[in-house]
């Protein structure tokens, strides 16, 4: 069996090859924003990876295998109808025209790389679950994992249909959603995604030395509350939606809530 730092190596290697070809394709369709739609997807490429180099026999590998490959096709494919024929995302556009003579090198390193050792990163519980030869059966942690994973992903699914509902109508358009699970959260979506984390961290906790791994959901929950997820999304919320302001008075941030009177 290769070390674990032998398959970490090779998964890093895996997603730096892999966001690089997604680059090549941002440069040719000139869109940086592809990379969206290949978050998801690279967790799923990580857990086979993984699934195809581990010798471990237990229920817990097909387990993990099916809840990273039913997650991350549901995000992947979520962000790919949701940001079809949009253009480029206005993060990309701005740097683009900040730096249009080394634009394409800026995003190969702090855009499709630098998610490439994040994607990795958050990735540990996976491999720690499906390389595990113990416990050979599935334990309350296992189950618990699932439960909390389970409760996330109805969170995110949720509240991504939710809000694409809402943003197809012509009538909403300028309008805040403040209903369905928007009513106690004001981003169940990542609130849910978090879940998710914690949810593979618990399943990993089942097996012995496992408890490196808790990087993987702090590092993510950080992310979407601290910088890609929630203070960016609020930011431009704030500025373009004047409702916004008192939506966010009410409503709790990120963990749900009843919302205040």
């Amino acid at each position: 069996m290769k070390s674990t730092m032998a398959v970490l190596v090779l998964g890093l290697g895996t997603m730096l090859g892999m966001m690089f070809l997604v680059w090549i394709g941002s440069l040719l369709r000139k869109d940086a924003s592809i990379i969206d739609s290949f978050w998801g997807l690279g967790f799923v490429v990580l857990a086979w990876l993984y699934c195809f180099v581990s010798e471990a026999d237990t229920p817990r590998l097909p387990l993990v295998v099916a809840l990273v490959t039913a997650w991350g096709v549901r995000l992947s494919s979520y962000l790919f109808r949701r940001n079809r024929g949009k253009g480029e995302d206005y993060r990309y556009r701005e740097m683009r025209e900040r730096y249009p003579a080394t634009f394409a090198f800026r995003s190969l390193l702090t855009v499709f790389f630098l998610q490439a050792a994040v994607l990795w990163l958050v990735s540990f519980p996976l491999l720690q679950a499906v390389r595990a030869p113990q416990p050979a059966r599935i334990t309350l942690l296992d189950v618990l994992g699932v439960l909390v994973l389970a409760v996330g992903l109805f969170f995110e699914a949720t509240g991504d249909w939710q809000l694409s509902r809402f943003r197809s109508d012509p009538a909403n358009r300028g309008k805040v959603l403040d209903r369905g699970l928007w009513r106690y959260t004001r981003h169940p979506n990542y609130f849910g995604d978090a879940l998710v984390w914690w949810g593979f961290f618990l399943i990993a906790l089942a097996t012995p030395r496992s408890a490196w791994t808790l990087a993987s959901p702090v590092l993510m929950t950080f992310l979407l509350m601290k910088v890609s997820g929630v203070a960016l999304l609020e930011k431009k919320l704030g500025e373009t939606k004047p409702e916004y302001r008192d939506y966010v008075r009410r409503t709790s941030a990120f963990f749900p809530w009843p919302p205040a009177r």
